[in-house]
């Protein structure tokens, strides 16, 4: 028997299961990612810079791009607890602190290789940040130094801390939620505030929302395109995302690096 939750959830998205999509960048957007407090949503792109919206209502209000790195943006996350921070990683082989407040660059930090995944430890005072040769590198947030690197021997595709801040994950190129017996490896998920639905998305053109529990399958978001990066509101039951859009494959106008926003009214 379906759960409560499953069943109210179901209702929630079957009247609000709009998708709405947002200029953000000039090529394909690589990152998503929502400040604490759920007021702005950041994303990174190919084309060099990060982007900062502001969520007003049902839609997304470009606020500042971010200018400074001199490769593509692959990876961005904010602050856990300060809503005006957020980092960023770049094949440039640097890190950027930037600040919306000012939108000026805080401190640029110089690593070892080309950066393709970061994320804040729950505490705020570590930054970890992944290069293409698997090697992690822990910078402390305060004085923007490199504390520790590791090396793994094995493809590192995604890191994290738990909330309690005393495990250090990472999912490798092997590696795979058994659970959703997905037919592609997992590109990228986001668990909601909750803890309760799952998101995630692969090489398919679509992407999946489950429940935690029981891993049944919640609602399916269908994209056009293979899809980078997904993160669910903290707050709310609305998912940003960001598919491979192809300049010209379905609309000359179209503009290539859109950021879309599911979970909106029908009717708005």
């Amino acid at each position: 028997m379906a759960s409560s939750y499953y069943q109210e959830m179901q209702e929630i998205f079957r009247n609000n299961n709009k998708s709405r999509e947002f200029p953000a960048h000039s090529a394909k957007v690589h990152s998503v990612a929502w400040s604490c407090d759920g007021k702005r949503l950041a994303s990174g792109s190919f084309d060099k810079t990060a982007s900062v919206f502001v969520l007003e209502k049902d839609r997304l209000v470009k606020e500042n791009n971010y200018r400074g790195h001199g490769d593509s943006v692959d990876q961005l996350c904010w602050h856990p607890t300060n809503p005006d921070l957020f980092v960023t990683a770049s094949g440039d082989k640097t890190i950027r602190i930037w600040d919306v407040r000012t939108t000026k660059c805080m401190a640029t930090v110089s690593t070892k290789g080309e950066n393709i995944n970061i994320c804040w430890s729950p505490d705020g005072q570590t930054i970890a940040v992944g290069n293409k040769d698997d090697v992690v590198t822990f910078i402390d947030a305060k004085t923007h130094r490199p504390r520790a690197e590791e090396q793994f021997k094995f493809e590192v595709n995604e890191i994290s801390w738990n909330n309690d801040n005393d495990m250090f994950f990472l999912t490798n190129g092997n590696g795979c939620i058994n659970i959703l017996r997905l037919d592609w490896p997992v590109r990228t998920l986001s668990f909601s505030h909750d803890g309760k639905m799952l998101a995630s998305a692969s090489e398919d053109h679509f992407i999946d929302i489950a429940e935690v529990e029981t891993g049944e399958k919640l609602w399916e978001i269908q994209c056009e395109s293979p899809t980078f990066t997904v993160a669910w509101h903290p707050k709310r039951p609305l998912l940003a995302y960001a598919c491979d859009d192809k300049e010209g494959k379905y609309d000359s106008n179209r503009e290539a690096g859109t950021v879309k926003l599911f979970g909106l009214p029908n009717d708005s």
